[in-house]
């Protein structure tokens, strides 16, 4: 236990989740499910059971310092890792693997995005206990693989050799980033593609060896500066650090040219709550299809297909309606029908250019 390591990675800012999900307030602060818990406090608890809570580290953007000790107050300061500017998934996971390392040069360490929903945790802590205990033994870039149930347009894919059917760990042939529909339904009929979790395990070890031969630039960044690492020099060494690094992510950076990558195919109730889609299609809705959260203060009448996420205080009255979204935050509010929910990236685009970052 006391070689496995969690980091958890909470630098998103959720724009699909806009306008609840601002840049100040993100979605993985949210308690999008009436819980009682935001999301970020649900993966930390999960992880909590698999391993030693001192060895969860947690990656965010430092604006978000403050909501994440408010949020998690039991984490202390060296596990959180502060990012000055967002430089996607490559660096933040060379800057937490090496600093891990430091600590420990036998750790192996599973990393996770922090918004996702896991559903059967007992199945999901077995899963991931299987991943650190192969990762641990052999030098294997290991990903989460779900069992894909539709021909989803909004998850990457990857595809798997199928080898021996003994073998659970299944050697990666290809990754392909989110392809369209008819595509989709190639890949589900194909029955060797599975859904990007986007959930990694790896030792310490085999993540620098492939982060030094795929991205040495990179790795460089981070290697000479491991010094500074759990110093009190660590915050301006990776303010300067960060400001040298590429922008990129860990698919593209290494497990997409790697030769080392398998794929555990699992099935334990998984969503990455990409989209206020995935939060609909999740949650428990009534007779007519219509859903609000986390308020309880919404009337239907006559209406159906409709989510609806205010403020629990407010009162909201819905007549003759059909198929919409409605979310207000602070100072926004937004109407859009559920089928149109991708013109929300365009929308974010024009509200920038008229207002600045003024509601974003």
């Amino acid at each position: 236990m006391k070689n496995n390591f969690v980091v958890i990675m909470a630098g998103g800012i959720g724009s699909r989740f806009w306008p609840v999900s601002k840049s100040l307030y993100p979605k993985q602060f949210l308690d999008l499910f009436g819980t009682g818990k935001s999301l970020i406090q649900s993966t930390y608890q999960r992880f909590s059971e698999i391993v030693p809570v001192e060895n969860i580290f947690i990656i965010t953007h430092e604006s978000h310092l403050e909501i994440l000790k408010e949020q998690l107050p039991s984490v202390s300061d060296n596990q959180i890792l502060a990012e000055p500017i967002m430089r996607n998934t490559a660096p933040c996971i060379a800057y937490a693997c090496h600093k891990i390392k430091a600590i420990n040069p036998e750790a192996t360490i599973v990393v996770s995005p922090s918004d996702h929903l896991i559903l059967d945790e007992k199945n999901f802590n077995e899963s991931i206990i299987k991943a650190l205990d192969t990762a641990s033994e052999e030098d294997r870039l290991i990903t989460l693989g779900i069992r894909p149930s539709r021909p989803d347009t909004g998850y990457g894919y990857i595809q798997y050799l199928d080898g021996s059917a003994k073998e659970e760990f299944k050697k990666v042939k290809t990754f392909t980033e989110k392809p369209s529909l008819e595509i989709a339904k190639t890949f589900l009929q194909s029955g060797d593609f599975l859904w990007n979790s986007g959930i990694f395990i790896w030792s310490a070890k085999s993540i620098i060896k492939a982060l030094g031969k795929y991205v040495y630039e990179l790795n460089e960044i981070f290697a000479e500066g491991e010094r500074h690492l759990n110093a009190d020099t660590e915050k301006q060494f990776i303010a300067l650090a960060y400001q040298r690094c590429p922008n990129i992510s860990i698919d593209f950076a290494i497990m997409e040219k790697a030769d080392n990558v398998y794929v555990l195919p699992v099935t334990f109730g998984w969503s990455d709550l990409g989209t206020w889609s995935s939060v609909y299609d999740l949650a428990e809705k009534d007779f007519s299809g219509n859903l609000s959260i986390p308020s309880k203060n919404v009337m239907f009448y006559d209406s159906k297909n409709c989510m609806v996420s205010v403020k629990k205080e407010k009162l909201v009255v819905l007549q003759g309606v059909d198929n919409l979204i409605i979310a207000e935050s602070d100072n926004v509010l937004l109407i859009i029908p559920r089928d149109q929910e991708q013109n929300l990236k365009q929308i974010l685009t024009d509200v920038k250019s008229k207002h600045g970052s003024k509601y974003l």
